[in-house]
C-alpha cells in the first residue's frame, strides 16, 4: 500500500485573505504546495489528503482538483473546532485553531497507511520525500515513526529571527528531544538562539532542526486522541493553548511507546517567515528548474 502525503492547510485563507491570491513562485505560476505535491508523486505516494476548512473547500478545490485529476488520488478533512473533542464544550470566545496535532486528529477517518505530514506553505525539497516514503514503506510501524532533520543553517532567514524545533538525536539517529527555540538568528557570521532573559547561545548551522515534516503508523490517531482530551482538560478554557505535533512526538517517546526516527536531509528548505523573504525563494525555485530538478511546469 503506497503512503499517503497529509498536507496542513487549514489555515491558509486567513494567510492569504483570498486563497485565488496564494503566493505563486514558480515559472508557470507554481506554488509551493505544488512542488511538494510534485514532489510526493515521484517519490511514490500514492494519496494525498488536505486539511482544510470547510468554508473554503470550494475554492481550494478549484485551485488543486484540476492540476491533480488522474495523477494522484485525492481526499479532503475538515479541521473545526468542535471536531474530535468529546464531551468539551469549545469557548465562545475560542477563535485560534486547536493546533496541528488536532490537524493530524481530523485525518482519522480518512487514512488507513503509513503516512506524512507536512506545512502547505513550505518547501522541502525532493530528497526529504524520497526518504521520508522510504521510511514509510520498509519502517514505520506501531512504535517507530519519523521526522525530517533539517540543517538548521538551511533553514534561516536573512530577515529576521526564526522559530525551530532543535533535535537532540541519540548514537542510533532517534530522537531524545525537541528543544522549541523561538529566537533564532544570525549574529556576527554566528547562528544564535537567544533566551528570554536575552542571553545568547551558539548554535552548529548542521544542527538538525524539525520543520514538521513527520513520519506516522495511524496508531497516531489514538495516542493524539488520548492526548487532546488531556491537553483539552487543563487548557480549555486558555484561549492562546495549542496542541502541537512535537507534543505528540514527546509524549511517545515519554511513555515508552516507541521512537522517532530522524531523517538526515541535504536538502534547503524555502518558506516565507518574512515577507522579504518572497524573492528569494522565488529565485531558489528558478534555480532548480534551470538545474533541471523540476520542468518549466509542472503540470503540462
Amino acid at each position: 500500500m503506497q503512503p499517503t502525503l497529509l498536507i496542513l492547510a487549514a489555515g491558509m485563507a486567513s494567510r492569504y485573505g483570498s486563497l485565488k491570491q496564494i503566493q505563486q513562485f514558480g515559472p508557470s505560476g507554481e506554488t509551493i504546495i505544488d512542488y511538494s505535491i510534485y514532489d510526493a508523486i515521484r517519490a511514490g505516494f500514492g494519496k494525498i489528503v488536505f486539511i482544510i476548512r470547510e468554508n473554503f473547500a470550494a475554492e481550494f478545490k478549484e485551485i488543486f482538483e484540476p492540476k491533480l485529476k488522474g495523477r494522484v488520488a485525492t481526499d479532503y478533512v475538515y479541521q473545526e473546532m468542535d471536531a474530535f473533542v468529546g464531551d468539551h464544550q469549545v469557548p465562545a470566545d475560542r477563535t485560534k485553531p486547536w493546533g496541528t496535532a488536532h490537524a493530524i486528529l481530523c485525518a482519522k477517518n480518512a487514512i488507513n497507511e503509513p503516512f506524512a505530514v507536512i506545512n502547505a506553505d513550505d518547501f522541502y525539497g525532493a530528497d526529504s520525500f524520497v526518504k521520508m516514503a522510504a521510511f514509510l514503506n520498509g519502517e514505520c510501524k506501531s512504535d517507530i515513526y519519523s521526522v525530517v532533520g533539517y540543517e538548521l543553517g538551511k533553514t534561516i532567514s536573512e530577515h529576521g529571527s526564526v522559530s525551530r524545533g532543535v533535535c537532540a538525536v541519540d548514537g542510533a539517529g532517534f530522537l531524545s528531544a525537541i528543544n522549541e527555540r523561538t529566537k533564532i538568528y544570525t549574529d556576527n557570521g554566528q547562528i544564535v538562539y537567544e533566551e528570554a532573559d536575552g542571553s545568547k547561545h551558539p548554535l552548529s548551522p548542521e544542527t538538525p532542526v524539525s520543520m514538521n515534516f513527520w513520519g506516522f503508523d495511524p496508531s497516531v490517531f489514538e495516542l493524539s486522541q488520548d492526548l487532546f482530551n488531556e491537553f483539552l482538560d487543563k487548557n480549555l478554557g486558555n484561549p492562546k493553548a495549542e496542541f502541537f505535533i512535537p507534543i505528540v512526538a514527546d509524549e511517545f517517546i515519554r511513555r515508552n511507546k516507541g521512537k522517532v526516527k530522524v531523517l538526515p536531509t541535504s536538502s534547503q528548505w524555502f518558506g516565507v517567515t518574512y515577507k522579504e523573504d518572497a524573492p528569494g525563494v522565488q529565485a531558489s525555485l528558478s534555480e532548480l528548474v534551470a538545474k533541471g530538478a523540476y520542468p518549466n511546469n509542472l503540470w503540462k
